[in-house]
């Protein structure tokens, strides 16, 4: 058992939580018994895994799927696995995994008809929300522009409950990279933003269409040539007296509208 928080072993796993030493190895943390639980469908993306005897008491069904699995289990104290996270009531489960992003030109060779871009986005529970919305949605990929935040930010990864594993995302992209290349593939282009047409004032021929929707900053919005990119405008109807929807809350209503459309 690790029992040493300042163990070098400990350490160098930390780091991962910082991005320029996940960027160096190809490797994330993922937190918690639901991440490891997706992560566990395909196996051979864990690379290490790390757990408290606690938490292997909790969890028999997981800790049984990684032996069978033939992933080793790292058993940690407290303050280890504390260490090891960013959090401050750690879950008890860590695992170390190979990044699994795809490229901008995997997501348009597979001909997709709902896809969610994320044009800096800074917020790490939005983003890691978006993602999860757009998983529940059905939606066929999320793409993470050049200037959002890194998609395996603990806290992001945490904000997906496990979606990551579910649909492909690309990231780093520039954001005229992707509307084009998006265009190209027959889809609209949706720029979710405030001034736009409402959602329910849109023909359901129109939202059953093949659709990218962009989502854009939480404080500014939009940069005017992102705007000047897309095909339209579209809003979120507010009815009541509240000033603005989360950005998560109201990408996941733009997602399904299209979804509902796209699946009647």
């Amino acid at each position: 058992m690790l029992i040493d928080p300042k163990a070098a072993k400990v350490r160098g796993v930390a780091k991962l939580t910082k991005k320029d030493a996940r960027s160096s190895t190809g490797l994330f943390l993922l937190e918690g018994p639901q991440g490891l639980k997706e992560a566990l469908d395909r196996p051979k993306l864990i690379v290490e895994l790390y757990a408290t005897d606690d938490a292997v008491e909790r969890y028999p069904d997981l800790f049984e799927r990684a032996e069978s699995a033939r992933i080793q289990v790292q058993l940690v104290s407290e303050p280890v696995l504390k260490a090891l996270t960013d959090t401050t009531t750690p879950q008890g489960v860590v695992a170390v995994c190979e990044q699994i992003d795809v490229t901008l030109q995997d997501i348009i060779d597979a001909k997709p008809r709902l896809v969610a871009l994320l044009a800096n986005i800074r917020d790490p529970g939005n983003a890691g929300t978006v993602l999860r919305a757009a998983d529940a949605a059905g939606a066929d990929a999320v793409i993470f522009s050049a200037n959002s935040v890194d998609v395996y930010n603990p806290k992001v990864v945490r904000s997906t409950t496990g979606s990551l594993f579910h649909l492909p995302f690309a990231v780093d992209v520039e954001i005229e990279d992707a509307i084009s290349a998006l265009k190209a593939a027959g889809l609209q282009v949706f720029a979710a933003n405030g001034g736009g047409e409402q959602i329910p004032d849109l023909p359901a021929e129109t939202l059953a269409k093949p659709t990218a929707w962009v989502f854009g900053n939480e404080a500014w919005g939009f940069e005017q040539s992102t705007l000047d990119l897309a095909d339209q405008e579209v809003a979120v109807p507010i009815y009541g007296a509240a000033e603005s929807l989360n950005l998560a809350t109201a990408a996941s209503i733009c997602l399904y509208a299209s979804a509902f459309a796209q699946n009647r």
